[in-house]
C-alpha cells in the first residue's frame, strides 16, 4: 500500500489518562464513562474517538460514492454508535453505522451505505473483527 498519510498520537494513563497528536491538535483527557464504573463526566473515552473517526471516515466514503454514481447526499450526515463489550475472558467492540439522508428514500440510502461499507478504510479494517450494523435513520 502506499501509504498518503499517517496520523500520530500518544497515549498516557490508559482509560484514565490523556491522548495527544504529535501535532497538539488533539489533546484529550480520558476517563472511564460511568457505566464502565468510572466518573463519566466532561472527559472523552476510546470508544467516543473511534464512533467520531468511524463516522466522519465513512462519510467521506458515502460522499465520495454518491459523486462516482451522480448522487446527491447534501445534508446527510452518518452517526456511529461503538458499544464495547466482553466476548469470553476479551473486550471486542461493536458499530452501528447509521446514515440520515434527506433527499434520498431509505432503500437508496440502504444501497449507497452498503457500498460505502466497501471501500471504508475503518470499515475494511474492522471486516471480520467486528459486528458492523448499517442503518438508515427513520
Amino acid at each position: 500500500m502506499d501509504v498518503l498519510y499517517t496520523a500520530t498520537a500518544t497515549a498516557r494513563g490508559g482509560r484514565e489518562g490523556e491522548v495527544v497528536s504529535d501535532d497538539g491538535v488533539l489533546d484529550l483527557s480520558l476517563t472511564l464513562p460511568t457505566e464502565l464504573g468510572g466518573p463519566g463526566g466532561d472527559h472523552t473515552n476510546p470508544e467516543q474517538l473511534f464512533a467520531a473517526g468511524y463516522a466522519a471516515c465513512f462519510h467521506s466514503a458515502l460522499k465520495r460514492v454518491a459523486g462516482q454514481r451522480k448522487i446527491d447526499v447534501e445534508g446527510s450526515s452518518i452517526t456511529a454508535r461503538v458499544g464495547l463489550g466482553l466476548e469470553g475472558k476479551a473486550f471486542g467492540l461493536t458499530a452501528t453505522l447509521v446514515g440520515a439522508f434527506p433527499s434520498l428514500d431509505a432503500a437508496a440510502g440502504r444501497e449507497l451505505m452498503a457500498a460505502a461499507h466497501e471501500v471504508c478504510p475503518y470499515s475494511r479494517a474492522t471486516s471480520g473483527n467486528m459486528d458492523v450494523t448499517l442503518e438508515v435513520a427513520p
